[in-house]
């Protein structure tokens, strides 16, 4: 192998860092949810289908009420588990798809939710197939929400 070749390797892999790291980064998400919840472990298993590398803390009621009050995610706005991904918020069953372009369209906000437990959003499948309509709702830096994508 020639040296104009090794550094022909080397300069795209140079140039290449800060995009995989950015992937890395947009992709890597870490989640608080109760042990036992098994629609949890579901939306996770979802996130993982997705290509997402997921880092699941369990947490006490009292230990997620208090990490959603510090990431200003208000009770009427909860739902059973929070996430963090490069810098967002994620509460509740958001679809993969979502949080991608959440992170690809990167807004000035706090990140999104799906506020309670919507019938056939990603870990809350009924065997049945049966879904209800829901949306996924940005959070604004002021509190105030918008919806972001509607399923």
């Amino acid at each position: 192998m020639s040296i104009r070749t090794v550094f022909g390797c080397c300069l795209v892999l140079l140039l290449a860092s800060p995009a995989l790291a950015a992937r890395d980064e947009q992709s890597s998400i870490e989640v608080w949810k109760s042990p036992t919840c098994d629609c949890c472990g579901k939306w996770v298993k979802h996130l993982e289908d997705n290509g997402f590398a997921v880092k699941v803390n369990n947490a006490r009621s009292s230990t997620l009420q208090q990490i959603k009050r510090q990431a200003g995610i208000e009770k009427k706005i909860a739902s059973c588990h929070t996430a963090m991904v490069g810098g967002y918020v994620i509460e509740g069953h958001v679809p993969a798809a979502d949080i991608e372009r959440l992170v690809k369209e990167h807004p000035d906000a706090v990140g999104l939710t799906v506020p309670k437990m919507p019938i056939g959003s990603p870990g809350m499948e009924h065997p049945s197939g049966e879904t209800e309509p829901y949306d996924v709702l940005l959070v604004k830096k002021d509190g105030s929400v918008e919806v972001f994508a509607r399923h």
